[in-house]
């Protein structure tokens, strides 16, 4: 149970990346530029724009799940009393990102405004994509971190787990911007929409990170596991 419930986490960390406010509403128009259209022709180029999105995703799945077998390389490898550390430090920081996206902490180097820059295009769109989605996730916006960070501190904890809450994390991060590659046009009128929602998820991630990084921080989060073998036995 406390397992699924981390890759849940996950999952929706890298959902909450994509909502960040300062990259969400530019996001349509960057993936149609990376495919040389516009939006205006985004509904005549969907399968240009879909591709180069595929691209764009792997880029920044392939940089994750390279950090997350090293991670796990590396935490496997630790002892136990550093561990114990790990989980400490892991808590604090997830509590930490957790303040900062409910709003109870401001830091003004976090609220920077993200800006997609490609200053090097190759003859082919998808290695463009391709490499400039490796670079997305490489050098990572502050704007968006603190949901990464947060998923970064929890592996920390986990040693094993590193690569499976990473992978959660490209999951989410990467089928929104698949689906707005596909309807890139659409996509974008709706964002504009309902960008005034974006805030309220944010601040809702931001409590239930806190209330994760308690469980962390104090070595508590294996009693969610032990809690549901009690309801099983109890209902048997």
């Amino acid at each position: 149970m406390a397992g699924s419930l981390t890759i849940f986490v996950a999952f929706f960390a890298g959902l909450v990346s994509f909502l960040a406010p300062c990259v969400l509403p530019i996001i349509p128009g960057f993936l149609a530029y990376l495919a040389g259209s516009s939006l205006a022709d985004a509904r005549t180029h969907r399968r240009d724009i879909f591709l180069n999105s595929l691209f764009f995703v792997i880029g920044f799945s392939l940089v994750f799940a390279v950090l997350g077998v090293l991670l796990n390389t590396l935490l496997e490898a630790i002892a136990y009393d550093v561990q114990i550390w790990l989980s400490r430090i892991g808590g604090a920081i997830i509590i930490f990102f957790g303040l900062y996206l409910t709003g109870l902490l401001k830091l003004s180097f976090l609220n920077r405004d993200y800006k997609f820059v490609v200053k090097t295009r190759f003859k082919s769109r998808y290695l463009t994509s391709l490499l400039f989605g490796s670079a997305f996730a490489a050098g990572w916006t502050p704007c968006v971190g603190p949901a990464l960070g947060s998923i970064l501190g929890l592996a920390a904890t986990q040693p094993g787990s590193a690569f499976s809450l990473l992978f959660a994390y490209s999951l989410g991060l990467g089928l929104p911007f698949l689906l707005v590659g596909l309807f890139a046009a659409q996509a974008s009128a709706f964002i504009n929409r309902y960008a005034h929602i974006v805030a309220y998820v944010n601040k809702g991630f931001g409590i239930i990170l806190i209330g994760l990084g308690v469980l962390v921080f104090t070595q508590t989060l294996s009693r969610i596991a032990n809690f549901e073998f009690l309801n099983k036995i109890l209902l048997q």
